[in-house]
């Protein structure tokens, strides 16, 4: 028996007995108790204690979903979805700004549009995100805003990053012109959303399993 198989006998037969002799009053306290008993890491305690409960060898009360561990596979849920429209947006309005003459009504106003909205919209937006990657779902959250403060801070934050990228261009070569200024906030938009992206996901899979060991993944009977 190679010695990763014989580590998860292990670990299942000191889940059991702990169940059996403990008797912990959800999954929270019986992962504290194998952390007392072992060396192994949280995440896996709870990793094996739900192929536990798909082997039928526990039973859980509720059994939640568990979130993607990858972020590959997140980028492709719909809790995603923001993050492609951000980069679809800036993508798109890129390309409007360089190939959309202004005498081209009335395409120019589509310009117009795409334009106030990568300027005063997405830079703030893409980096209140990476700070404050998820929604607070209640007035004590920490850590965490709401959907009005979200939107405030995102277009106040876009009015303060603009300036600075072009205070910035003043002490370039390619000084203030529509190119650089264009190119500039679309690399600071791609980093801010792709850096949000990550801490959206770590986040949510920490708050997950976090919630499936305290609130919903209840243990009720014994091994079989």
């Amino acid at each position: 028996m190679h010695r990763n198989q014989r580590d998860d006998v292990a670990l299942t037969q000191t889940i059991i007995q702990l169940i059996k002799d403990k008797k912990p009053k959800n999954v929270q306290q019986l992962v504290n108790l194998v952390k007392g008993e072992t060396s192994v890491a949280e995440q896996k305690i709870v990793e094996h204690i739900m192929q536990l409960q798909s082997q039928g060898k526990i039973t859980l009360k509720e059994l939640p979903t568990r979130p993607p561990q990858k972020l590959s596979a997140y980028l492709k849920t719909k809790e995603a979805l923001w993050y492609w429209i951000t980069l679809i947006l800036i993508m798109v309005t890129t390309a409007t700004v360089f190939t959309v003459p202004e005498n081209a009504v009335p395409f120019v106003y589509v310009r117009y549009i795409l334009g106030t909205i990568f300027v005063l919209w997405l830079p703030g937006y893409s980096f209140i995100k990476a700070l404050f990657p998820t929604e607070a779902t209640n007035k004590k959250s920490s850590g965490n805003i709401d959907s009005i403060e979200r939107t405030a801070l995102s277009i106040g934050l876009s009015l303060a990053l603009v300036p600075i990228v072009g205070l910035l261009l003043n002490y370039t070569p390619w000084g203030i012109r529509l190119t650089p200024i264009v190119l500039s906030l679309l690399a600071l938009t791609t980093i801010f959303a792709t850096a949000a992206i990550i801490r959206e996901h770590q986040t949510k899979v920490k708050a997950l399993t976090q919630k499936a060991s305290v609130k919903y993944l209840r243990q009720t009977s014994q091994s079989k």
